[in-house]
């Protein structure tokens, strides 16, 4: 079902819900270290908690993608907002370090489900040009999460502890369950719909990954997302205990980079317009490879802070543009599966990318040139990737027999003349 007007308010909702991922890790950034000397843990301990999100929003959305397939949208997304508030609660309640980490893990589980549907809404809606632009779109309004969470974090730090920072987030996950109800409606209809319980949510992930062009990209976003939670990761151990910030003012860099982001996001908005999503994504990749090199060569050196900060904002900013488009081109051939390929999208970003961070930790530290070295590293993987799939044909997977056949005739859903022409801010409504 591709529509040509969406309310303005659903787009909002659905930025709202592609931002359970750095609500739910960026918030409390800043009490990390707090976090582990009041649970008497270490670093590494309180860096796991972190970890634990991620790997859940990762498993979340490989669950619920094909989920929403079967069942439709509406749905699982509810009962999965639902469940991280309650599990934020709980969050806010844990005796101990090895409880919150098993609790981080559930409540990023259930915020999976927003993540990987609000993408597949998207595809249900727009047709397969316009899905990079909406989602660059909906960067602006997720991509305000990263840039507030960190801050206020950090001035919450003042009148509370780590476990309010967790109250704040079962409020906003009340908030968007309440948001979501009212506002989000069905968008598979129910004859669009893939039957077959388990085995045939299984099937739908195996046509996705047999698809080579879409597992290119798939793969591109597991690689920057492992640039991306290096720097989530590593980042206040690097700034707040290598080089003496204040949590104010960490919270102050990472949202200026955060702000970068959502910047490139817009920016992505008008290349594609000119230059199209492949041309969009080589910039991005280009650009972050250029800035992580040089910030390896800095840190290196041990050269001034500064210079760190200037290059950090040349790597980072960049994936404003490279997650919208990566993710546009990985669900491009697969409209009658959106659940499943965004799901398998969010495996790559969280799951993945998630587990490059504390795996480097683990073998090298925290250190300023271990977090410089991983983004370099993942981003060079990115850009190699991305070339190996521009030799690629851009096609579906063949279609399996049986009830999957019928479906995948259905990929390419009609949509009227020139949709795909259409900037998606022409089509929405107030």
């Amino acid at each position: 079902m591709v529509q040509s007007s969406v309310s303005g308010r659903v787009l909002i909702v659905l930025g709202a819900l592609s931002a359970f991922g750095p609500l739910a890790t960026d918030l409390y950034l800043p009490a990390l270290p707090e976090l582990a000397d009041d649970l008497g843990a270490t670093d590494s301990a309180a860096q796991l908690t972190v970890t634990a999100c991620l790997v859940g929003l990762a498993l979340g959305q490989l669950v619920v993608g094909p989920v929403s397939d079967r069942f439709g949208r509406r749905r699982p997304l509810i009962i999965g907002v639902g469940a991280f508030a309650v599990m934020s609660a709980l969050c806010a309640l844990a005796p101990g370090m090895g409880a919150l980490t098993g609790l981080r893990l559930l409540q990023g589980f259930a915020g999976g489900a927003g993540v990987v549907i609000a993408r597949a809404v998207v595809r249900d809606l727009f047709g397969t040009a316009a899905v990079a632009r909406v989602l660059s779109l909906l960067l602006l309004v997720s991509g305000t999460a990263p840039v507030l969470a960190p801050v206020i974090g950090a001035q919450l730090l003042h009148l509370t502890s780590w476990r309010g920072l967790f109250a704040v987030l079962t409020l906003v996950g009340c908030l968007l369950l309440t948001a979501a109800t009212f506002t989000i409606r069905e968008s598979l209809p129910a004859a669009d719909r893939i039957p077959g319980g388990p085995a045939g949510s299984l099937r739908q992930i195996t046509l996705v990954l047999r698809d080579g062009y879409s597992l290119c990209f798939i793969l591109v976003v597991a690689c920057t997302g492992g640039l991306l939670f290096a720097y989530i990761a590593m980042s206040p151990f690097v700034f707040q205990d290598g080089y003496g910030m204040s949590a104010q003012a960490y919270s102050a860099v990472f949202a200026t980079n955060a702000v970068g982001m959502v910047l490139a996001g817009r920016l992505n908005v008008l290349l594609l317009r000119r230059i199209g999503t492949v041309r969009s994504l080589r910039v991005g990749l280009t650009t972050a490879l250029a800035g992580a090199t040089a910030l390896t060569v800095v840190t290196a050196l041990d050269l001034p802070l500064v210079l760190v900060l200037v290059l950090l904002f040349l790597t980072v900013p960049p994936l404003g543009m490279i997650f919208p488009n990566a993710t546009a081109l990985a669900l491009d051939a697969h409209a009658s599966r959106a659940g499943a390929a965004s799901g398998l999208t969010g495996v790559a970003q969280f799951g993945v990318g998630g587990t490059i961070a504390p795996v480097v930790a683990w073998l090298a530290g925290t250190g300023t040139v271990t977090m410089a070295a991983t983004m370099m590293g993942s981003v060079v993987l990115a850009f190699a990737l991305s070339r190996v799939a521009s030799r690629h044909p851009a096609a579906g997977p063949p279609a399996l027999p049986g009830p999957a056949q019928a479906t995948s005739a259905r990929q390419a859903p009609t949509r009227p003349a020139g949709m795909d022409a259409t900037p998606p801010s022409a089509g929405v409504t107030g």
